[in-house]
């Protein structure tokens, strides 16, 4: 796959700089960017489908290779949009192969970060971006944030199946996904505690010990050559399981990858918080959620371990121990 780069020559004076600055205040100006593609105001990220996942970073080519971008889902034909503002350059091939979806374009604008001074100053924040699989409704000249960009190109004729998407690429290939993603606003007390995770079990109490071990952060599993990195909040087969914080839900999560009865989970971000909670089927895989609301169901656990304490299992995406997140939802 080719990568393309374009270096900048850019240098402002300061005259121009300040009135930048005084146009655009920095609390005024956009911190996330606009929607890109119609039907999907969130810029919700692919999830994982046959042909793999669209997160940043995410396996390409057998593990060998790492996905270099996000995948924002869009439907075929659907209208594409400028994320920000910027000057048009392309057009931009990701295939090489002239097949239906091989054409997109690049953004470079709204105070790019290559801005060159002989100043000591800060340089306004600057974004270059390659949006791929779209067909643009041309190739150069200047766009502004949510103005029409094109169109979504037909990728189901290339890859069947697949959940459409655009590609979109950082020109210095970093990870775009906090710039899509917009901040779920907190609730009026602030969501530091955590809610009640499943129905019936008001203070999420958590699974003692039985035939097959332990619930607690820290509980050896394997004979003791590991330990459990999570949480296992006690919840009944079939039960409504609630978001414990608001954020942006990504998935399928699997846990057992053997497609047995409980192999099903998702993943919440948000609020300052990364958790999966796994054995359980979710509503939906992607957008956003808000503390308390519903989740999804819990899985039949009893069915693939007779007489265990039926549980959620809650990790941390960073490993580190939920307790007392948990534990915060206690009486309330």
């Amino acid at each position: 796959r080719t990568r393309l780069n374009f270096p900048c020559f850019f240098s402002l004076p300061h005259e121009v700089f300040a009135k930048q600055l005084d146009g655009h205040p920095p609390q005024h100006q956009h911190r996330h960017w606009a929607q890109i593609c119609s039907g999907n105001p969130t810029n919700q990220i692919r999830g994982c489908d046959r042909y793999g996942c669209g997160n940043f970073g995410a396996d390409r080519h057998g593990g060998k290779e790492k996905h270099g971008g996000v995948d924002v889902i869009c439907r075929d034909g659907a209208t594409v949009y400028a994320p920000f503002s910027g000057q048009l350059s392309g057009p931009i091939r990701f295939f090489h192969n002239g097949n239906a979806i091989d054409d997109g374009v690049q953004i470079r604008g709204s105070g790019n970060r290559c801005f060159l001074t002989s100043l000591p100053l800060p340089s306004p924040p600057g974004y270059c971006v390659k949006l791929v699989c779209i067909h643009p409704i041309r190739y150069h000249g200047q766009i502004h944030r949510g103005q029409q960009l094109g169109k979504m190109l037909p990728m189901q004729k290339v890859f069947p199946g697949i959940i459409s998407h655009i590609h979109v690429e950082n020109c210095d290939h970093s990870d775009p996904t906090h710039l899509l993603t917009p901040d779920v606003p907190p609730l009026p007390q602030q969501d530091s505690r955590w809610a009640t995770v499943c129905a019936g079990n008001p203070t999420n109490e958590i699974r003692g010990c039985d035939k097959y071990g332990c619930g607690y952060y820290g509980a050896p599993r394997r004979s003791g050559k590991g330990k459990h990195r999570a949480v296992d909040v006690i919840c009944a087969d079939g039960a409504t399981v609630y978001a414990p914080f608001s954020g942006q839900l990504s998935g399928p999560v699997k846990f057992f990858h053997n497609g047995n009865a409980i192999d099903d989970g998702v993943q919440i971000r948000g609020s300052g918080f990364c958790v999966k909670l796994l054995c359980i089927h979710p509503i939906r895989y992607n957008g956003a959620i808000s503390k308390g609301q519903v989740l999804g169901k819990m899985l039949p656990m009893q069915r693939v371990f007779p007489g265990i304490t039926s549980h959620i299992h809650i990790e941390n995406c960073d490993h580190s121990d939920p307790t007392s997140n948990l534990e915060r939802g206690k009486g309330r």
